[in-house]
């Protein structure tokens, strides 16, 4: 009867240990007893005692969340005692206490100012028994608490406050590594001069915020800036005097000979209109020097499928010397020591000497005194300024955007940049005289698309209308004016050259408009790899 007791009691004894081991378990971990004290100026100051642990402990504290959709909120550590602080980790030894301060736990929210801070968390051993004191600046006006993992919605074991309501009191039990306990308590709104620490989001929406002050902002900056570059076009970009104005008419003969407007050659009357030196003007130049005698263009023979071709032939006869400066360069760069060359052996070398008959073009338009500076080197200078503006403007606006929410502002002047380069092709301003001879070439090349030739003696004909092809080249009417050419001789019949172009045998001068097309095309193509046109 005896054994049967005590094998009974045996039983009862293993039962007992079963049954109270897992409690036992789950009570295994530290304590941590913290005690929170929010002071005046908004710093709260943690004392956490620590008790039960099993070697090296060590903490990530939470400092970083998420505040709205612009902003994370930062906590801030410091003055830390009783265990070491490297970046985010909390290192002890041990058992003890560490002492700490948070800066950026307080917020105003409503008529309330609250606390909230990650109490216990963070810890790379479990947390058995976690108890929360805090006292504050003032009476709680409410308090609540979660705990689990860190977007846990659920309660903790306990939240409440002494009588006198100025402490709040909180528990949790068995908090897993990584799980946390937040709590919060609300106190009379200016009770302490806390505020939360903000760091801006990086974001496309929030950094390109459009709303009353970015959008006046960037109205009054665009407003200022474009304003800028319109103010700078009145006042260095515009013509002397408005040609629409100066134009007159223009008398085909004057003293009964050919005299163009103001004397200007084709290839001036080509930089003056749109400012550039073209190839389209060296192409006019090529068969103005051939209507004026320094050389004589010949329309090669050739089989059906073979390419056209003429021959460039130098006369003995031409002086030189009375070329300007351009014509010179032209003239030297077409012949090369030679006396005759093929329009096809230019493609390609030609383009090498291009840039020396440009120069000399845009030197002699100043010289001229139709522009004060240099066409190209006021487009570049202006649309060089227009380029650096628009780097600053990227980088402007690169700096807005990460760090506030102006980048907007950046883009206008991003804006003014574009159109300030873009206006750079503007800026060449022709001076009074150079007014003048434009509104003058205008009268001129109406008159040679008015198909009113006017009483110009027979004897005078060839001379003056092929003086004029080579305006016409300049003002795309090639076509035309080639076929008004083409329509009479000296005496009225039709003859199979001009004294200045010749063609292969069979030809005649019915077929010297499409003759002349193809020429100017293929010595435009010939003389530059790109082709550059020009409409008035």
């Amino acid at each position: 009867m005896m054994g049967i007791r005590l094998t009974m009691a045996a039983l009862g004894a293993t039962a007992l240990t079963l049954t109270s081991a897992p409690a036992m378990a789950t009570r295994a971990g530290i304590t941590d007893e913290v005690t929170m004290t929010l002071g005046k100026n908004g710093t709260l100051h943690v004392v956490e005692k620590i008790s039960g642990s099993s070697g090296e402990l060590k903490r990530t504290f939470t400092t970083r969340t998420r505040y709205d959709d612009d902003n994370n909120r930062l906590y801030q550590i410091s003055n830390v005692k009783g265990a070491t602080l490297a970046g985010d980790v909390l290192t002890m030894k041990g058992d003890g206490t560490v002492e700490y301060d948070v800066k950026g736990a307080v917020t105003t929210s409503g008529g309330v100012e609250e606390l909230r801070w990650f109490a216990v968390n963070g810890w790379n051993q479990q947390v058995a028994k976690a108890t929360v004191k805090v006292d504050g600046p003032g009476q709680v006006q409410n308090l609540s608490c979660f705990a689990g993992e860190p977007t846990s919605a659920v309660g903790c074991t306990s939240a409440s406050m002494n009588h006198t309501a100025t402490q709040a009191e909180f528990e949790q039990d068995n908090l897993a590594s990584g799980q946390v306990l937040t709590v919060i308590v609300g106190y009379p709104k200016g009770s302490s001069e806390g505020v939360p620490i903000l760091d801006r989001r990086f974001s496309l929406a929030s950094a390109f915020t459009l709303n009353t002050v970015t959008g006046a902002a960037l109205a009054g900056l665009l407003v200022l800036l474009l304003g800028g570059v319109a103010l700078l076009y009145w006042t260095r970009g515009r013509d002397s005097r408005v040609a629409g104005h100066e134009k007159g008419s223009v008398d085909p003969i004057q003293n009964g000979h050919f005299s163009p407007p103001d004397g200007v050659r084709p290839g001036q009357i080509g930089t003056l209109v749109d400012e550039q030196a073209d190839v389209i003007d060296v192409t006019a130049t090529i068969v103005d020097l051939a209507v004026r005698g320094y050389l004589r263009i010949d329309e090669q023979p050739r089989q059906t499928y073979d390419a056209p071709d003429w021959m460039l032939v130098k006369l003995p006869t031409a002086s030189v010397n009375t070329l300007l400066p351009y014509e010179q360069a032209l003239y030297e760069a077409v012949f090369d020591g030679r006396d005759e060359v093929l329009l096809s052996q230019l493609s390609g070398a030609f383009a090498t000497h291009l840039g020396k008959v440009r120069d000399a073009l845009y030197t002699d338009v100043v010289k001229q005194g139709w522009f004060a500076r240099r066409p190209d080197t006021e487009r570049t200078t202006w649309t060089t300024a227009g380029v650096v503006l628009i780097g600053a403007g990227l980088l402007a606006t690169a700096g807005l955007a990460w760090f506030t929410t102006y980048g907007l502002l950046g883009l206008a002047v991003v804006i003014a940049g574009g159109a300030l380069a873009v206006g750079g092709q503007y800026m060449p301003a022709k001076t009074a005289k150079g007014s003048a001879a434009l509104a003058h070439t205008l009268g001129f090349r109406e008159y040679l698309f008015s198909g009113e030739l006017g009483q110009v003696p027979d004897q005078h004909r060839v001379e003056l209308f092929s003086r004029y092809l080579p305006y016409a080249v300049i003002f795309d009417g090639v076509e035309h004016w080639s076929r008004v050419v083409a329509s009479v001789t000296g005496d009225g019949r039709q003859v199979d050259n001009l004294y200045w172009y010749h063609g292969p045998a069979e030809w005649d001068l019915s077929k010297f408009a499409g003759s002349m097309r193809t020429f100017t095309t293929t010595t435009s193509g010939a003389i530059s790899a790109t082709r550059q046109f020009r409409s008035l």
